[in-house]
């Protein structure tokens, strides 16, 4: 019996087309985990997925990075797999483990996978270094104007930091950061 996993790392994104290929493929029963990064390696749907298989399954997904995002987390998956006698098949690269060519074939598929994300995260810190030296701001725009801040510094005198958080519409906790931030600036 063959059954399936599949992930998405954003809420934003769509398991569909995982699921009309696991399905295709003959899988009885798919696993999912919505929302969740593939370097966590405890995923809800993946360690029920995982606990459920049995000798002489097959556990299929849609790609290799679907399963896990790190060449030791994807290793220590399939050999764990091996050992209790589930073979393992990822339709986009067409590796199966159900022979020694293709457990080999999974392995250097699985180092080339990491090599590109490895080069892709270089690629990406470079571009953030250069961007940050021209002086552009990296990441998310400030979730209050100096001008807020300012007024929040002076509200802080009559009120709590909660309700002028509500007031803003952020956290207390968001708030907190400005100030230190502020503080540390000078």
């Amino acid at each position: 019996m063959k059954i399936g996993y599949a992930r998405v790392s954003t809420e934003d994104q769509r398991l569909d087309l995982q699921l009309s290929a696991l399905r295709r493929a003959g899988c009885g029963r798919i696993y999912r985990d919505h929302g969740t990064s593939g370097t966590m390696m405890t995923r809800p749907g993946l360690e029920r997925m995982l606990a459920s298989l049995r000798p002489g399954q097959t556990l299929v997904v849609w790609r290799l990075d679907r399963l896990g995002r790190s060449l030791s987390g994807l290793v220590q998956i399939i050999d764990d797999l091996g050992r209790r006698g589930v073979d393992f098949q990822s339709l986009t690269e067409e590796v199966s483990t159900a022979s020694p060519g293709g457990r080999l074939i999974f392995h250097i598929m699985a180092a080339l996978a990491e090599f590109e994300r490895a080069l892709i995260s270089e690629r990406t810190k470079a571009g953030m270094a250069e961007a940050q030296r021209k002086g552009r701001h990296i990441g998310r725009p400030p979730s209050l104007s100096d001008k807020q801040i300012v007024e929040a510094i002076r509200a802080v005198e009559t009120e709590s930091i909660k309700s002028i958080a509500a007031r803003y519409g952020i956290h207390a906790r968001t708030l907190q950061r400005q100030f230190q931030r502020l503080r540390e600036t000078g």
